[in-house]
This record gives structure tokens, sequence and C-alpha cells, in this order.
């Protein structure tokens, strides 16, 4: 539960509320204006106009002052305080920095649990809602092994493959669930208690969507976005010609993200739109190791895994020092030099090697033939 709001949180917030989760017209807004306050005053209505902004979201502003508008807002201030355990905004050092280079990558994000997993090495298993046993199982053989070797597992707390996915990735509590609801509610209902264990068990649950936001049809594929956004790669465990999840393989082909796919029984409904993901250029998989293989880590993460104690599957992850999370948000399991990460960071070199020694200290990044590079986030 959050007790404050910054006043960058509140204007961004605020702004959120009035185009009622618009991407483009929050883009519009705030590439306009140099601050958000500005923006969200009533006498700035005109000027919206002139930016193209839809007339709903006038209206909106027009009508913002009035007591009823803003009994309406203090409310989802206080819905949002009451359901956050955290904030993150698109200007913050901690935001998950694979999203940022997407256009439509959401300007806010609702949390519960541990924020620090955003920051982790992602992969995600998504497939269909009413899986056969089997595909069932391989999404919990995947998750389960891939969470072991360290891997965050990214899903969307949806019935079938994403549960299964959940589910094997809370053995080593490394699994993040992307919603299509506010956080005041949870979708599928039955999936409450899953949704309590990944938060009490190090994971994290997020969303775009602002307090009493319904489980409304257009939302999942807005939610999908992100789930591949923050990924190193999508696998598709199981899914028919008409799954969403192959909605979530095409937004990660836009991104471009490596896809996976996990083969079938030819003469199974369920496998055919993994099937159409092979043909369509997709990877295909059937052992985990292969994504890691494919991802093109093999080398730098199993040498760091290999080079580091293994822990006992209820370890906490260590917490990321505050003036140590931009640094760490940069780094990837690639490598990137020291003059690199001082322009990007605009940090003189003195104050970053120090910084850098902090995190190799911490276990939390390590120096291989002049780049330095991520380790997993684990004591």
């Amino acid at each position: 539960m959050l007790n404050t709001l910054s006043s960058e949180q509140l204007d961004t917030l605020t702004l959120w509320f009035l185009v009622q989760h618009s991407i483009s017209s929050f883009n519009k807004i705030r590439h306009h204006y140099p601050y958000l306050a500005q923006a969200i005053l009533p006498s700035q209505v005109e000027t919206w106009r002139s930016l193209g902004i839809h007339a709903n979201h006038l209206k909106r502003l027009q009508d913002f002052h009035q007591i009823d508008v803003q009994k309406q807002f203090q409310r989802c201030i206080e819905r949002v305080k009451q359901f956050s355990d955290f904030i993150l905004i698109d200007t913050d050092a901690n935001y998950p920095q694979q999203l940022q280079p997407y256009a439509d990558k959401p300007p806010i994000l609702f949390g519960q649990g541990n924020a620090d997993a955003l920051l982790q090495a992602q992969i995600a298993i998504v497939g269909s809602r009413k899986p056969s046993h089997h595909g069932r199982q391989v999404a919990y053989d995947f998750a389960f092994y891939l969470s072991e070797q360290g891997f965050y597992i990214n899903s969307g707390l949806a019935q079938g493959i994403d549960e299964a996915a959940h589910r094997a990735a809370l053995q080593h509590k490394r699994t993040i669930a992307v919603m299509g609801t506010g956080l005041d509610q949870t979708y599928p209902s039955q999936h409450q208690t899953l949704r309590h264990n990944i938060i009490e068990n190090g994971g994290t649950v997020i969303t775009e969507f602002l307090p009493d936001t319904p489980p409304l049809q257009h939302h999942f594929p807005r939610r999908n976005r992100i789930v591949s956004g923050l990924s190193l790669g999508v696998i598709v465990a199981e899914a028919t010609l008409k799954s969403g999840s192959l909605l979530t393989a095409q937004w990660a082909a836009e991104q471009g993200k490596t896809i996976f796919a996990i083969p079938g029984h030819i003469y199974s409904e369920q496998h055919q739109g993994c099937h159409q993901l092979i043909r369509d250029g997709a990877t295909l998989i059937d052992h985990p190791q292969q994504v890691i293989e494919d991802l093109a880590l093999a080398t730098q993460w199993q040498s760091l895994q290999n080079s580091l104690p293994k822990e006992a599957p209820s370890s906490e992850p260590t917490r990321i020092p505050e003036h140590l999370i931009a640094l760490y948000n940069q780094l990837d399991w690639v490598g990137q030099d020291l003059d690199s990460l001082s322009i990007q960071l605009k940090q003189d070199v003195s104050i970053l090697t120090s910084h850098l020694m902090e995190l190799e200290l911490l276990g939390l990044s390590t120096q291989q033939s002049g780049m330095f590079v991520r380790c997993r986030n684990s004591k």
C-alpha cells in the first residue's frame, strides 16, 4: 500500500485518468508540454483540440474540476494507493529498461510485490486457456527449468498455459504476472490465490490499467504487448489457430523479440497455432535449454550461473540500492564497455567505476574481457 504519490506521479496519473488509457493521446499531450502539470489545467482545452485529441478526452478535461468528477478522481487516487505497492512512470530509473524502445510503452505501471523483479531477465510463456494435459505439463516443465536457471517467467495470469507457467516458476520464486484489469480485481477470479502466492514469493503483479477497469476483451491484446515487451523471448507452449497467444507472438515479432513454438501432434487442433508460427519463422524447440542457446545467451549466462553459488529455493533476491538501480537497469547479459555506460547514464567514469564495483560486490554484475555484464539477482 502506498502512502504518498510524488508530484510527477500524480501529474502522470491525472493525465492517464483524463485520457482513459489512450497512449496516443497521452503522448501527443506530453510531447507538447514541458511539464505535465501545465497540460492538465482547464485552460488547455483549446490546445488539446489543436493537438487532435479525441472529443471525449476534451470533455473530460473540461469537466475535470466539477465536484462530482473530482470526487471520482479522488476515489481513483485512494484506490491506487490502496492496491499498489509501487508505481513506475517511464521517466523513473527503475522503470523496466526493456520497454523503453517502444512508442506504445505504458507511461505508468501499477504494481504489487517486488518491483526489482521487473529488472530481471524474463522469458514469456503463453498459450491456450484450455490446453491439453500434455500442453499444460510442457508449459510447467519449461517454466520450471528456465526459472531454475535464473530467469523470471512472465505471463498473463490467464487460465491454462499461463497458470501452469506461473505455478512452475513459483517453485523458484521467479514469476511476473501482467494483468488486463485494474489491481483492485483479479481475472479470472479463481486465480486470486495464485496471484497472492506470486506476490508473497518474490514475484510481481503489474498493470497499466487504473482501478475499477474491468476485464474487457480489448484490454488483453494491450496486456500482451507488455508481456512480450518485458521478455527476452516468447514461448508459445500450445495454441489453436484462433488463440490469443498468436497475438502475443505478433506483438513479439513487431518488437523484434525471438518467438519460440513447441510442436505437437499433427492432427491436434491444440497445436495448429504453434505449427503455423513455425511455418511463419518461429523457432521450433523441444527442450528449454534451446531457448537459452538460441537467445545467444549460452556462454554469458551459463558461465555466470556456474560461477555463482547455488541457492536454496527459498532464498530472496538481493535488494538493489536506490543509487544503483539506473546502472543495473542499463546493464544486460551481453555486455557493455565503460565508455558506453558513461554516455548512456551521463555519469563520470570515476563514479561509474565505483558503482560497478558496488554491484559486483553485491553479486549483481561482473566483468568479462572489459565488458560489464548483469548477473541474476539472488543471494
